[in-house]
């Protein structure tokens, strides 16, 4: 980095990239913010440097000793360690460090006490909510919601029917002609953990899967005209029970808004085509269900009004997929013990081209990931009723 370079950065002030310290002498301070900048985007700490931006360059003995305080932060300080870069940038009268921490590609980092710090603002909070943290480490890989264990079930809550209707289906083999106890095969489709169901097992063959998972329902609304109301809709549902069963009913409520207009040279007597394509709702439904996040306790939302239907999903698209991304058919597997069992009770392929094949069905559909809120938005364009001629 050039002095000029320096200097600039400088006088844009702190920002979520870039922190001051005048000096360091606290490495376990010093690791904390390295394991912020590491969970965020990565960032620049300029050493010799006050709050208020103002230089106050290092003599050669204080470089020496900074550094190595860096390097013990660093190695002892972080877990998983890192590798920062260190920069000695002449200014007047001495030099400032600059301490460049990439972003980490083994989140969520901690502190040697456990603390998940990340960045807010020009300044650093400790992570202590629990959603925030399931979530860190599901974007790192190392768990799934889907994959959760859910406290106060067993295998006694399983839809033993069901499940041995898909065996049967999935495996081509009765359940009981395996030599594997029902605890065995569950655990091994990874549906069952310490002898608790899986947020997966509940969701796909519970007996009353919103009994214990209450929060992972659809709510639809169909509301008149083109606004939410408080107390004016035409129709409110809560849509409850497996993933199939949800999946079922939110077609259907949507189906009973929708219209079906007959073409040209089409008789009275003729059931017309749905204004938006089955094919095209069954996808986005089927990919809210699947790859919304499951580490958050909201339900999915349907609203239905005279020009559009919004879908609603809790989270937004995971790591770094953008909207883009899905147009283009790139997906990311949020639930994938989820994903891996809807192929055999929803209408869902799970090869990323759900999105791509509802567009070519109906392209007047749009997408928000709305980062903010946290969930993701799908806006179906209705068209306008077609004129009704004698």
């Amino acid at each position: 980095m050039e002095t000029a370079e320096l200097l600039e950065t400088i006088a844009r002030g702190e920002d979520t990239r870039h922190q001051f310290k005048a000096d360091a002498t606290n490495a376990t301070s010093l690791a904390s913010e390295m394991v912020a900048f590491a969970n965020g985007s990565g960032g620049q700490i300029f050493i010799g440097v006050a709050d208020d931006g103002t230089v106050q360059a290092l003599d050669a003995a204080s470089v020496a000793r900074i550094n190595q305080l860096i390097a013990n932060a660093a190695s002892n300080g972080v877990r998983p360690p890192v590798n920062p870069v260190t920069e000695n940038v002449a200014v007047a009268d001495g030099v400032v460090i600059a301490l460049t921490i990439p972003e980490g590609l083994g989140k969520p980092y901690t502190d040697t006490a456990g603390g998940i710090w990340v960045k807010s603002g020009s300044d650093k909070r400790r992570v202590t909510a629990r959603e925030e943290m399931q979530r860190m480490f599901q974007r790192s890989q190392l768990i799934h919601g889907d994959d959760v264990p859910v406290a106060g079930t067993s295998i006694a809550d399983i839809d033993l029917d069901v499940f041995r209707h898909f065996f049967r289906s999935r495996f081509q083999l009765d359940l009981d002609e395996q030599h594997l106890s029902l605890s065995q095969v569950l655990s091994n489709m990874r549906l069952l953990t310490e002898d608790r169901l899986t947020v997966t097992g509940v969701l796909v063959f519970a007996k009353e899967a919103t009994a214990l998972l209450p929060a992972f329902i659809v709510k639809a609304v169909s509301y008149p005209g083109t606004d939410i109301h408080v107390s004016n809709y035409v129709e409110s549902a809560d849509i409850v029970g497996r993933i199939d069963t949800q999946f079922d009913g939110a077609m259907s409520f949507i189906l009973r808004h929708l219209r079906r207009e007959r073409g040209d040279g089409q008789g009275v007597n003729t059931l017309g085509e749905l204004e938006i394509p089955r094919i095209a709702l069954e996808e986005l439904i089927a990919n809210a269900l699947i790859h919304r996040d499951y580490f958050i306790s909201a339900p999915i939302r349907i609203f239905v009004f005279d020009d559009r239907i919004e879908i609603i999903s809790p989270g937004h698209l995971p790591n770094n997929l953008t909207v883009a991304n899905i147009r283009s058919g790139t997906s990311n597997m949020r639930n994938p013990i989820l994903s891996s069992l809807a192929t055999h009770v929803l209408p869902y392929r799970g090869l990323g081209t759900g999105i791509l094949r509802a567009l070519r069905e109906y392209p007047a559909i749009e997408f928000e990931d709305d980062r903010e809120r946290n969930e993701f938005r799908v806006t179906i364009r209705r068209r306008p009723a077609l004129a009704v001629t004698n």
